[in-house]
């Protein structure tokens, strides 16, 4: 099953992801983690994030851009955290995939989901604001929005947290 969770910077998506996993049972459990510690932010969140997941049986691998090379024991349970962050680093570090940041992070998706039991998928909605960007912005904008489209499709269910709420869209056969 692959469960797609997207909601906007502190929506609660991240806890609830996690509590998607957690769902799914017992099981080897990673936890793909793409957010470089840039700033202090960053450090900061990612420390939330760790102490989050503490005592949750994840084995965390640090992935911030390649992941179609991210190796998983096959039938286990993943979460992927999160799109935007390995769109950004595919994009803009120098080692990155670059232009083909869509074709590569896709590749990914696909090979873990091809291998894992679950994998639960989470983004940020990024797309609201309505604000005029630079260029380099407005395409990662929209290299976000074409990969979390290409998730959205491949999913089994999308799930938007808004003020942690889960907001929760299942496909269903025939529509």
């Amino acid at each position: 099953m692959v469960v797609f969770v997207i909601g906007g910077s502190g929506s609660g998506k991240s806890e609830y992801a996690e509590g998607v996993i957690m769902g799914f049972g017992r099981c080897k459990r990673y936890y793909i983690a793409t957010m470089q510690a840039y700033d202090d932010e960053a450090r900061a969140k990612i420390r939330r994030h760790r102490e989050m997941r503490k005592d949750k049986g994840f084995d965390t691998i640090e992935c911030q851009k390649g992941l179609p090379l991210v190796d998983i024991e096959p039938g286990s349970d993943v979460l992927l955290e999160c799109i935007s962050n390995l769109a950004a680093n595919e994009m803009f570090d120098p080692a990155g995939a670059g232009p083909d940041t869509v074709t590569s992070v896709m590749a990914g998706v696909d090979r873990l989901a091809d291998m894992c039991r679950n994998l639960v998928i989470v983004s940020n909605n990024i797309f609201g604001d309505g604000a005029d960007y630079s260029p380099e912005t407005s395409e990662y904008i929209g290299k976000v929005a074409e990969i979390n489209g290409k998730i959205a499709e491949r999913a089994d269910k999308v799930v938007e947290v808004v003020y942690g709420i889960p907001l929760v869209n299942e496909k269903r056969a025939g529509l």
